[in-house]
């Protein structure tokens, strides 16, 4: 893997990595807009990583269910792609690196999100913890493994409204997902709902 360091007049400032994470609609999005304009306002330099097939509500923004948006850099998903992502690294150098959705990206995301912070940037990533089925993303289980501070959000469960829901409900024609069906597929309230566990529901 290869270097890409903070100037040395710069000083080597400690890294860390921070995971927002849960169900959808739970504000992750929101959080990191809300954490990343804080960090425009202190005048530091960052760059925002978004999928480029996550196309629900804008091509070129982070956009949060409520319609916060902030500007992102569109990148793929697959190994080429982090080589692009840490071409852009090197070249604006930002103190702080964000992802949207980062459980989209190749398995190689964790190692090279873990290089970042060693080299002394702080590094906020966002998304699903867990498929629709409630088994854990790959990616994400090692980043909350490695984090420096988590924060799991949780929504309103929309068939109760009572519980807090801390699963993703995937329906295909208003009928629960099978268990079997692919857990990458973007789409929003039309095809996904917030449920608490008693209300989440799988086709085997």
């Amino acid at each position: 893997m290869n270097d890409f360091k903070m100037p040395t007049d710069a000083g080597r400032p400690s890294g860390s990595l921070e995971v927002v994470c849960g169900p959808m609609f739970s504000g992750k999005s929101e959080e990191l807009i809300r954490r990343m304009k804080r960090v425009q306002i202190s005048g530091k330099k960052f760059v925002i990583f978004k999928p480029s097939i996550d196309t629900r509500y804008d091509a070129t923004h982070v956009v949060s269910h409520d319609q916060r948006k902030l500007e992102a850099v569109i990148t793929g998903i697959d190994a080429d792609a982090i080589e692009e992502i840490r071409r852009i690294i090197i070249e604006k150098n930002p103190e702080v690196v964000a992802f949207d959705e980062i459980w989209m990206y190749d398995d190689g995301i964790v190692d090279f999100v873990l290089e970042c912070v060693r080299q002394g940037r702080r590094v906020v990533a966002a998304g699903l913890d867990t498929d629709f089925r409630g088994e854990p993303f790959p990616n994400m289980s090692r980043l909350l493994a490695h984090a420096d501070f988590v924060d799991k959000l949780k929504a309103i469960c929309i068939k109760c409204k009572d519980r807090e829901a801390v699963m993703t409900q995937r329906l295909i024609d208003g009928m629960p997902a099978k268990y079997g069906d692919p857990t990458i597929v973007v789409g929003a309230a039309e095809m996904y709902e917030a449920r608490c566990r008693e209300c989440h529901q799988i086709e085997r």
